[in-house]
């Protein structure tokens, strides 16, 4: 029974990790905000892993990872991401702070109904997008003009519905012991978070947006190859 409810836990740990990170960067606590979000990002990534290892999937897990994910990964970093950049904008940043966790529930309906290729995610993972806006968004003071952030945001956005291929990942296998340790594993990554809080979080935007980039590296890489393979037939 426990078995069972175990990806559910993961599932609704995450949801409650949003909720507390939005509650975070409401009282400015910007650097703990975007914590919660990259400790929801682990719990996000075992939910489904630990399912398929049990054999529990289920269409409530389903939704309720959806639902959770945009809460978590799409509203909770626009939040952030409004405090520390967007208030300064006026109705502007109330549109773009809106565009993003919109965008992500587009995203998440399309995965659930059509979930992709085998090996690849169809436009940028909201849990990606939310985990590099809620780090980048800390880079806001070093900045000294925040109109590139804003541009990052929306590209982010239109990343996450676009057609951009991203691997999954989803094959990397792992063993059914693992599963009792990823408590542990948590446990680490939260005092590690806690007791490097400033430091931590910026450092987690680096491989994300390298992921990022990868996609659209990809993505330009075979439109190039398209476009010169006519010519190629034609010599």
């Amino acid at each position: 029974m426990f078995a069972k409810a175990l990806p559910s836990c993961f599932t609704v740990g995450n949801l409650f990790l949003g909720v507390i990170s939005i509650i975070l960067a409401i009282q400015h606590s910007w650097q703990y905000a975007a914590i919660m979000v990259i400790v929801g990002m682990l719990l996000d990534g075992l939910d489904g892993r630990v399912a398929r290892m049990l054999n529990t999937q289920s269409e409530f897990g389903k939704e309720l990872d959806s639902l959770s994910d945009v809460i978590s990964f799409g509203v909770a970093p626009a939040i952030i991401m409004f405090g520390t950049t967007l208030s300064e904008m006026g109705p502007l940043g109330w549109l773009v702070t809106a565009i993003f966790p919109i965008c992500g529930a587009l995203r998440l309906a399309r995965f659930n109904v059509h979930p992709g290729e085998p090996g690849y995610f169809i436009g940028l993972p909201i849990t990606a997008a939310g985990g590099i806006l809620a780090t980048m968004a800390l880079y806001s003071d070093m900045l000294p003009n925040k109109v590139a952030l804003m541009i990052a945001m929306l590209f982010l956005s239109y990343l996450m519905i676009s057609q951009v291929k991203y691997p999954t990942f989803k094959k990397v296998g792992l063993p059914k012991s693992a599963i009792w340790l990823a408590p542990l594993f948590l446990i680490m990554i939260a005092v590690a978070a806690f007791r490097f809080p400033y430091e931590l979080p910026k450092v987690m935007f680096v491989p994300l947006a390298l992921y990022a980039v990868y996609g659209v590296k990809k993505s330009l890489e075979l439109k190039r190859k398209d476009n010169e393979d006519p010519v190629e037939e034609l010599k």
